[in-house]
């Protein structure tokens, strides 16, 4: 006989999808949210010429910029107000995480609980207004000399007067967006900044695809080598649904307990042990870092070049670290690694599962409670993280290596595709569990009228 909860897992369908008003909310919320965000990349910055700036942007397509541009939902094509999305938001987290993991008093904090949370928090906003001004005010110089030898400026009124505004804007684009994946995260489905990421990239899909066809029509690309990048991107996306659901199953056994009827009966379950802890925060940890540097060497050699100043400085970092480089993908593949192994570390604490283990009484079979089971989780972890961190490195890295060789626009390679699938799985998953709340307060509010009709 099946369980009730695999009965109401079952019985989801589009009929109790009508009923759950509190989920149609947050559902609706989230594309009010979404559709905001989309809006916002319209909006140019003050002192911006946009024919001059997409004339400009054309010259150079293939590079860094337009590397960016997709994970910007094409926002630093128009230079927005949200030109550069929440990638300093996630840079300045990654610093907060790493100094909280090497300076005893943010240790301290972090333990402090909500407190702790909402202070570290604040640290962050801090770091992202900070990365904001100083990327903000590198675009806004570069900006003013991009297109000089070319006869041409995408800036109106070049001065002092445009880069306070270009920073001031940028600022408070970048600070609406954190606000506004904070606000999809409580009040919304899933994770906030996880939703506009993917939003970004999902809009630039359209035209990824169109250039390709386009390039079928024209010639230039051969009908065998699209039909490779299609089969491609379709077993990327079995293989990231595989690996996103593989978990090593750790065997939990309870003390015999007495049950209703006199016997003993011992308790077993599972402590499930993703293969991927970190999901998707590798890759964007890695992406940002990398397209920080990137980004102001690519603006700021640009007013070198016409200053005569680091010129040469400038110009072989922009070259060594382009994307599909090999020193790129050698610093993108040692990213992914670490932050697979430190992103795990601060998810999951072998010390502290083993120690609530010990205290209700569970214990691994064949393992003492204590320091023996800690060190057997760590253990098993670690192998499975090296598994995980190979996963996520072959599946951004080919893609875009093949993708880089053949010479095909196409920038939505393994690492978007990461994202869009996993971000996707993460909401569906979010939506299954507000069905399933949905249906569980159903049969509560049933049982309560039921034993009301008995008396």
């Amino acid at each position: 006989m099946a369980s009730a909860a695999e009965q109401m897992a079952a019985n989801l369908s589009l009929a109790n999808f009508a009923k759950a008003t509190e989920l149609k909310k947050r559902l609706w919320f989230t594309l009010g949210a979404l559709i905001v965000f989309r809006a916002l990349s319209f909006v140019p910055l003050p002192g911006i010429d946009p024919r001059a700036l997409a004339s400009l942007f054309d010259t150079t397509k293939g590079g860094v910029l337009d590397f960016f541009n997709t994970f910007s939902g094409g926002s630093l094509s128009r230079m927005s107000l949200i030109a550069l999305g929440v990638m300093p938001y996630i840079t300045a987290s990654i610093v907060v995480q790493l100094a909280t993991s090497l300076s005893p008093t943010l240790a301290a904090i972090k333990k402090e609980g909500e407190s702790g949370r909402k202070k570290l928090n604040q640290y962050t906003r801090y770091g992202t207004v900070l990365l904001t001004a100083i990327q903000g005010y590198f675009i806004a110089v570069g900006l003013e000399s991009w297109g000089a030898d070319q006869g041409m400026s995408a800036v109106i009124e070049p001065g002092i007067i445009f880069r306070i505004s270009v920073v001031i804007s940028l600022i408070g684009g970048t600070m609406f967006l954190m606000w506004l994946g904070e606000q999809i995260t409580s009040r919304g489905i899933g994770n906030g900044v996880s939703l506009i990421i993917m939003a970004g990239i999902v809009s630039q899909l359209p035209h990824a695809l169109a250039s390709i066809f386009e390039g079928g029509r024209t010639g230039s690309l051969s009908p065998l080598i699209i039909i490779g990048v299609i089969v491609l991107a379709f077993g990327l996306i079995v293989g990231i649904c595989f690996m996103e659901r593989a978990q090593r199953r750790v065997l939990i056994q309870y003390p015999k307990r007495q049950t209703q009827r006199g016997m003993m009966q011992a308790d077993k379950s599972h402590l499930p042990l993703k293969i991927n802890t970190a999901n998707v925060i590798p890759p964007i940890f890695a992406s940002s870092l990398l397209l920080m540097p990137l980004t102001i060497a690519q603006f700021a050699g640009q007013r070198a070049e016409n200053d005569g100043m680091f010129s040469d400085v400038l110009i072989s970092i922009t070259t060594a670290l382009q994307h599909g480089s090999p020193v790129y993908m050698a610093l993108y593949a040692a990213g992914i690694i670490f932050f697979c192994f430190f992103y795990t570390a601060v998810v999951f604490n072998p010390e502290e599962t083993a120690e609530n283990l010990k205290k209700h009484g569970g214990f691994i079979p064949g393992i003492r409670p204590g320091k023996n089971t800690e060190n057997y989780l760590d253990y098993v972890l670690t192998r499975i993280t090296v598994l995980g961190a190979a996963y996520l490195t072959v599946i951004c890295l080919v893609p875009e290596f093949l993708i880089s060789k053949a010479g095909l626009p196409f920038y939505l390679g393994g690492t978007s595709l990461l994202i869009v699938v996993n971000v996707t799985i993460d909401t569906v998953t979010q939506i299954q569990s507000h069905l399933l709340a949905h249906q569980y307060g159903d049969l509560i509010k049933k049982a309560k009228l039921k034993g009301g009709v008995r008396r």
